[in-house]
């Protein structure tokens, strides 16, 4: 990792206890301007559909299939007016469009903006930089960059400040501190790793830190295998432990870009509602656009 004084950081900016990170950036102007997004009431989802598979497998179970996020188990007992289950959800993973809160990565032994690790996280559950932040939920201005209007980005492609820019431009829209970064580079449901992922580079998270970016959420985040050896995994080593910045992780925003396509609208009201589960360092979402 390159050296922390050349890297962007919002340590101490918002004191030495705080745990919203750039959530601090959505006042009320940035909620009431999303909210004067929110012209006609349609929405779209920015969540991938999750199937659960059984906890335990019979023998007619499919030999190979992929895997999910959720594990089901039904508590069905025959003739009942009422059927419940159990699941068990992995926060994490890569099928999962989820949240991640600051506590999720450390820097040097730290949790954002400075708390040691062993004080935060233990066991027992999260105690600094959890899920705790997002009781009150999210809503701002999100704004989408459609860098896949012709066509998915290239594998291995660094996602720059200048795509971020030409984006923009094409777009005819501005983003504003306190707004929402919705990206899209066309690799939605792209899960295999022997492939290039296109991915966020350092200058990237700098460009959102000077424009406030409060949250972000893409169908990408970082390249894997890594393209910067000084600044691996931007956005989960630097944007989320050093400016606070919360990640929503796999978002599925196909839909979304067709609408603003139809609508030739790329600004709308952002609504996340996480389950207010505390102590937990990410959260399975459903982001909304509302038009």
């Amino acid at each position: 990792m390159t050296n922390d004084q050349e890297l962007p950081s919002n340590w101490g900016r918002w004191g030495a206890d705080d745990e919203l990170g750039t959530l601090n950036l959505i006042t009320e102007e940035a909620r009431a301007r999303g909210a004067a997004q929110a012209r006609t009431g349609r929405t779209v989802s920015l969540a991938r559909p999750i199937r659960p598979t059984p906890f335990v497998s019979g023998p007619f179970a499919p030999l190979a299939r992929d895997s999910s996020p959720v594990q089901q188990i039904m508590q069905y007992a025959g003739d009942v007016p009422a059927t419940v289950d159990m699941i068990l959800v992995t926060n994490h993973h890569v099928s999962s469009t989820h949240i991640d809160a600051l506590g999720h990565q450390v820097l040097d032994g730290k949790v954002y903006p400075g708390h040691p690790l062993a004080e935060s996280v233990t066991p027992a559950g999260v105690r600094h930089g959890s899920t705790a932040a997002f009781a009150a939920g999210i809503s701002t201005r999100g704004v989408l960059l459609d860098l896949a209007f012709d066509g998915p980005l290239p594998a291995a492609h660094p996602i720059t400040p200048e795509d971020f820019e030409a984006a923009k431009a094409r777009q005819g829209v501005r983003l504003e501190s306190g707004d929402a970064l919705v990206l899209r580079g066309g690799w939605a449901g792209v899960i295999d790793f022997e492939k290039p992922l296109p991915g966020v580079t350092l200058d990237a998270v700098r460009w959102m830190h000077q424009r406030g970016v409060s949250l972000y959420a893409g169908d990408l985040g970082d390249a894997y295998p890594p393209l910067e050896k000084a600044a691996p995994a931007p956005l989960h080593r630097v944007a989320l432990p050093l400016l606070g910045m919360p990640l929503i992780d796999v978002a599925e925003v196909e839909e979304l870009a067709a609408v603003c396509t139809e609508l030739n609208r790329y600004a709308f009201l952002f609504v996340v509602a996480p389950p207010r589960i505390h102590g937990l360092t990410g959260v399975p979402v459903n982001p909304l656009a509302v038009f």
